[in-house]
């Protein structure tokens, strides 16, 4: 059926439709500005100290730049002032351990630098004006291939990758521009000067004012990744053993659970980041001097593998061929108390870990899930399911092999923390155990193999602070 139109519709030519565009050009222009506010609203909502960074480069600009302004400090410095400015904007970061990182590597690679750039000249020079652009072109190749290459290597490219860029730098507007000028020392030190006092500005503003540590925010990161963890155990038992109409109304609120694992998958990159900038802080708060940032990497790890096999516990949810619930049934109770207690397991650690508290409470939770885990092991050697169909067996048997894999995935992670509880000092927590119900999205009470309604006994441990 072809469509209608009206004789304007059809005569309306380029200049109607140009009109038309031109009349709606005010209001889109306004829905523009208003979704430009709400996503600034959002960002800055989202995590405040960006605002406050952002004043705090404004700061350090304004203060730098004074040498500009005042004609006792231009004249000591002159025209190379700017370089000072130029440090402020590469230098200052939004956290501290970055901040140090990248001002120790711009003076320590000026420094050193330009002595070698000088010294470079002053060989040089001893060739004679024919053979000094000559040994000074030879100086600038070997220096750019050796720090050239000296980025390749892991180590440092991953904490001097900025020095080596501004060594090469340094070196060649040293030692090349010293073929045109004879005062190459003064300009060295004019340098040095300058980006000395651009990384102390930066250092200053960084430190003294609303200081982002780099480490601190590590440490809840990796707090945070079990705790998500923790959460999708917490709503896995009920979302693929449960089909009441009471679940059904509350699956809305466990995709949020069931979801938020996936953001530990890709948490590697920001972490590996994070651990190499904290190392450039100073001993702060709770965090001492020479932190093991590293341990933390290795707990991350383990997580993310622990991630990954929640990954394919999660895509059973979803599977086309699903076991029939009456055989889901039959390993229900163990599967969900398994699930429950790697939940409590994760989520303990994660508390204590963010408290920086030492204690094995997490163990007892573990303990639990293995013995759920051999009554697991023992159902399963039965001859449980010799009348079904395999293909309808095989997904419930994966789930309850991948639950036993995690519970040792949980067991490493629980001793990795515990190393990193004693090299880093946490504080001695007091232990006390009290009986706690069922803490499962529905409050609903495990289904043992009868079908009959057997609430399993639970502990909890509260860590006095």
């Amino acid at each position: 059926m072809e469509t209608l139109t009206s004789p304007r519709q059809q005569s309306s030519g380029p200049i109607t439709r140009g009109c038309q565009w031109f009349k709606a050009l005010p209001n889109q222009f306004c829905d523009k500005t208003m979704e430009i506010v709400r996503k600034t609203k959002k960002l800055g909502q989202d995590d405040p100290r960006r605002i406050v960074h952002s004043l705090k480069v404004g700061l350090a600009l304004t203060l730098v730049s004074l040498f500009y302004y005042f004609k006792p400090l231009y004249d000591g410095f002159g025209d190379s002032a700017m370089w000072a400015v130029l440090t402020v904007v590469v230098v200052l970061e939004f956290s501290v351990g970055a901040t140090l990182g990248k001002g120790f590597n711009r003076m320590l690679a000026t420094f050193v630098a330009g002595g070698l750039g000088v010294g470079a000249h002053c060989l040089a020079t001893l060739a004679g004006r024919k053979g000094e652009p000559i040994l000074i072109a030879t100086f600038v190749f070997i220096i750019a291939v050796i720090m050239t290459f000296m980025r390749f290597f892991p180590k440092m490219k991953a904490r001097y990758d900025y020095g080596l860029l501004i060594f090469i730098l340094t070196f060649c507007l040293v030692s090349v521009s010293g073929y045109r000028d004879d005062q190459v020392l003064k300009m060295a030190h004019e340098r040095f000067s300058t980006i000395l006092v651009g990384s102390c500005a930066s250092l200053i503003v960084c430190i003294c004012v609303c200081p982002v540590w780099i480490g601190e925010d590590l440490h809840n990161s990796v707090a945070t990744n079990m705790e998500k963890l923790g959460n999708f155990f917490q709503a896995f038992g009920d979302e693929y053993f449960e089909v009441s109409a009471e679940h059904e109304q509350s699956s809305e609120n466990n995709k949020s659970y069931l979801q938020g694992y996936r953001s530990v998958l890709t948490s590697k990159s920001s972490e590996e980041t994070m651990a190499n900038f904290a190392r450039w802080e100073p001993g702060h708060g709770p965090f001492g001097y020479r932190h093991p940032w590293k341990m933390y990497l290795k707990i991350g790890n383990l997580t993310r593998d622990c991630a990954y096999k929640v990954e394919t516990l999660n895509n059973y949810l979803n599977c086309k061929i699903q076991t029939p619930v009456e055989i889901r049934g039959k390993i229900q109770g163990q599967c969900k108390r398994v699930s429950l207690e790697c939940s409590r397991a994760l989520k303990e650690m994660a508390s204590t870990f963010r408290k920086m508290v030492r204690t094995r409470s997490a163990i007892v939770h573990i303990d639990s899930s293995k013995e759920a885990a051999e009554e697991l092991k023992t159902l399963l050697r039965t001859n449980l399911w010799e009348e079904a169909d395999l293909l309808e067996i095989v997904p419930a048997a994966s789930v309850a092999s991948l639950l036993l894999e995690i519970i040792e995935c949980i067991e490493k992670i629980s001793e990795a923390v515990n190393e990193l509880a004693k090299a880093a000092a946490f504080r001695n927590g007091n232990a006390t155990v009290l009986p706690e119900q069922p803490d499962s999205i529905h409050q609903g009470e495990v289904q043992n193999d009868s079908n009959t309604a057997m609430p399993v006994p639970h502990v909890a441990i509260i860590v006095a602070e």
